[in-house]
């Protein structure tokens, strides 16, 4: 007992000396809902018409707002294939109303992109012609992930930062068409109050959630389920999963196609995360920043377009779409987006663009989902690269990676 009331004491003094050296710490503040759909929903990935049997683990939606002096972020994420940029501006739209003064645009989405979960873009239900999605279910997710902003930010307290880095995900985490071309980093930022409680912890990983892919007719996120419960169990607090870059194709490999499994696999995540927050560094600045950018982007395959025209995918696409890039930094940690499955070596790159000494975070399938993110060279059947012809079907073309790095690496210059 008296070891416990010394440590306290111990947290207590370093984090008020760390307020002496540096200003005011952030305000933070975190929510969390489900939002599980009901059995009988058409399941995104895979083959199309498959549907829901039951709920095996919840699926959540998450929050997390972060205050200084002068402005706010908000991060939100969700167990699915991958929200649509019409579903942020919706939810920034809900935001605004409900907490006027709040810069909405700074509002973040970002998707697990388990394969168990729901059909959030239209192409996985009964048939080409007709859309998988629920539309009710999407209002549902709005409301859902509007209030949960709403939540974290009434529910903001005196925080502190801490981070660390490691690497796992080997023997498993494989990229199956560029074998040498794969980021097992694993990048974690941890808000405690006081006396060093969690109050939400950012973890940033590159990996399909797909070990139970086609093998289950449950509702499920996935090895991520398994990361959630192990970290709840032992943080406490709010936990979020942001994915990576996992485009060209980086998924779990020589794993067996098991519940089982898939909660080992992200229980040993999970591990890896508590023990790089043993000896974590501690923030230096207590500054938010924040930069985006509006990006119209061709789309060279006529398939998105049909599909937007028989309104399969309930989103205007023509010969281009408009989508959202964002660049932003929480103290030293420096964050970007990226609209759909990018490529490891476009999350390499972006990193670099990223000067910081502090982590930096690469968040795919963020603001938007927009297929797979390919380099030039997937397009040129003489590469003969592996998947390639599958993965520039769910492209919306060529330019998309060059536009999207030129404008990652313009923002980070300004």
């Amino acid at each position: 007992m008296k070891k416990t009331i010394f440590l306290a004491g111990l947290a207590v003094f370093y984090l008020s000396n760390l307020v002496a050296q540096n200003g005011e710490p952030f305000l933070v503040g975190a929510s969390s809902a489900t939002i599980s759909p009901k059995p009988g929903a058409y399941i995104a990935g895979g083959d199309q018409n498959r549907k829901f049997t039951r709920v095996h683990d919840n699926l959540f939606v998450k929050a997390v707002v972060i205050s200084s002096a002068t402005t706010s972020i908000a991060i939100f994420t969700v167990d699915c294939i991958g929200m649509l940029y019409p579903q942020l501006q919706q939810v920034r739209e809900l935001v605004g109303k409900t907490l006027p003064g709040f810069p909405v645009e700074h509002i973040i989405m970002s998707s697990t992109h388990t394969h168990s979960g729901p059909d959030v873009v239209g192409i996985w239900g009964p048939d080409p012609m007709h859309s998988g999605v629920d539309s009710l279910y999407l209002r549902e997710f709005v409301t859902t992930a509007a209030a949960q902003i709403v939540k974290a930010y009434k529910n903001r307290k005196s925080a502190w930062a801490l981070y660390a880095n490691t690497v796992h995900g080997q023997g498993w985490v494989e990229n199956i068409s560029q074998p040498a071309e794969v980021d097992r980093s694993v990048t974690i930022l941890q808000f405690t109050n006081r006396v060093g409680k969690n109050i939400v912890t950012l973890t940033n990983f590159a990996c399909h959630p797909t070990i139970l892919d086609g093998s289950s007719g449950e509702v499920s996120a996935d090895y991520v389920a398994g990361f959630y419960e192990s970290l709840d169990k032992r943080l406490g607090g709010t936990n979020m999963f942001l994915q990576g870059a996992i485009g060209g194709w980086v998924q779990p490999e020589h794993v067996p196609k098991t519940m089982t499994a898939a909660y080992e696999r992200g229980y040993g995540l999970a591990n890896a995360v508590l023990a790089a927050l043993k000896n974590p560094q501690s923030m230096e600045t207590r500054t938010l920043g924040f930069k985006h950018r509006l990006v119209s982007l061709p789309v060279a395959n006529p398939g998105f377009r049909k599909l937007s025209e028989s309104n399969v995918i309930q989103r205007k696409i023509t010969d281009s779409v408009v989508t959202e890039i964002a660049l932003f930094n929480i103290g030293e940690a420096r964050f970007a987006t990226h609209p759909g499955e990018t490529v490891p070596a476009m999350g390499l790159a972006t990193k670099l663009f990223l000067k910081t000494d502090g982590p930096k975070f690469v968040l795919g399938l963020s603001m938007d989902a927009l297929g797979y993110i390919l380099k030039p060279e997937f397009f040129n059947p003489a590469a003969k690269i592996p998947h390639s012809e599958y993965l520039c079907s769910m492209s919306i073309g060529p330019m998309t990676g060059e536009i999207i790095m030129g404008t990652i690496e313009a923002m980070a210059r300004e």
